[in-house]
Parts: structure tokens; sequence; C-alpha cells
């Protein structure tokens, strides 16, 4: 009788563990659903991947006389009431010379709310040669409601593209953005709502942007 009795405590104990790595587990991937974009970029940044451009301290002493157009595209991820866009669609520059791109971002919304930008170039192999020197892609962006702002960039093309034998036959690059809320912006609204003054928060009118 001893033995039958003490099999449902095994059982019982067995179940509790179960349950606990199960709520565990439960836990972790909420964080990790967080975590997504931050990891991401650190992926990509450390293996290459999807065209991930490269971070410099110092510009090139020199440029060429080769030109080469780079091409400005953006985007907003689900939960971010932003409207984002470059303010110059393209610049043609010289590979090993430094320029500045600008985008401009608003929150659209009645809270504050915070983005971080995930990057890439196309064609993907243009990335290993995309250099930036400052970008507001390295920090997380906080904009008070209705706020915009102007975002630069400072890059270079990489002179060793050109003894890439693929690589230096590239004439245009897209560098990409998407910006995506983080954490602890997650539960605001897509949509823009009235602040509590009554005022809408209008979106920007980009459409007489040069580029």
């Amino acid at each position: 009788m001893n033995e039958n009795i003490s099999t449902p405590r095994v059982n019982s104990r067995s179940d509790y563990r179960i349950a606990a790595l199960l709520g565990l587990l439960v836990v972790g991937m909420t964080g990790l659903s967080f975590a997504a974009v931050p990891l991401y970029q650190m992926f990509c940044q450390i293996t290459g991947y999807g065209g991930t451009t490269q971070r410099a301290t110092a510009v090139p002493t020199t440029s060429t006389d080769r030109a080469i157009t780079v091409r400005f595209d953006s985007n907003v991820g689900p939960g971010l009431p932003w409207a984002f866009q470059p303010e110059t669609r393209e610049i043609k520059l010289n590979i090993g010379e430094n320029r500045l791109g600008f985008f401009r971002v608003q929150n659209t919304s009645d809270k504050a709310t915070t983005g971080t930008a995930t990057f890439n170039v196309t064609p993907e192999g243009a990335g290993a040669y995309f250099s930036k020197v400052e970008c507001f892609c390295f920090l997380e962006q906080t904009l008070e409601p209705g706020q915009s702002a102007e975002l630069p960039v400072s890059f270079f093309i990489d002179p060793a593209i050109l003894d890439d034998k693929d690589a230096s036959k590239i004439q245009e690059i897209t560098l990409s953005y998407t910006f995506f809320p983080t954490a602890k912006s997650a539960a605001v609204a897509s949509t823009p709502s009235e602040a509590s003054s009554g005022a809408v928060k209008q979106p920007l009118d980009l459409s007489k942007q040069g580029g």
C-alpha cells in the first residue's frame, strides 16, 4: 500500500516542476519579444547579415573620382505613431567622400513615445563598404507629443569597394531605416489621438520636400 500511495506524490511534484518551467518560458518569451530589435541589430552588426552597414570612427583622408548614388528609404513599424521621411531622396557622392543625409520625424500622438531604428543597405554586397560615422540609429529616440526632429546620418563608401570584383560594379545603394517602438512605448496606440487640450496633432507634410 505504501508503494501505491507514494506514486501520486511523485506525479504531483513532477507536474509542479513542469508548470513552473512553462511559466518561466512564458516570461522569457515575453522579455525576448521586447529585446528582439536590439538583439537583431547586434547580430547583423557582428555578422554583416542582410546588408548591415559598418560603423567607422574616422573618415578616409582621400576620395576617388568614382561617383555612386545613395538613395534613402524610411519606414515605421506597427505601434509607433510617427511620421518619418528623408529630407532628400538621394545623394550623389564620390567613393571615399564623407557626406551628411537628413531625415525628418514627428510624433503624431498625444503621448511621449520612444523608437529605435533598424537599418540595412541594398544591394547586400554594399553593406561591408557602407560606413557610418554618426547616426541617429545608434541611440533610441524619444519624442514628446507632436514634437518633430531632424535626424542626421554621416556616412561614406569605403574605397576598398573598388577592390571587390562584384561590389565594385555597384552604381546605386539604398539605405533603408525602419523605426520600431521600444518596450516602454509598446502600449501607445498606433493612431494619433486628441491631446487633453482638444488639439489634434497633425502629421508632417513632406510632399514638397526635394529629392
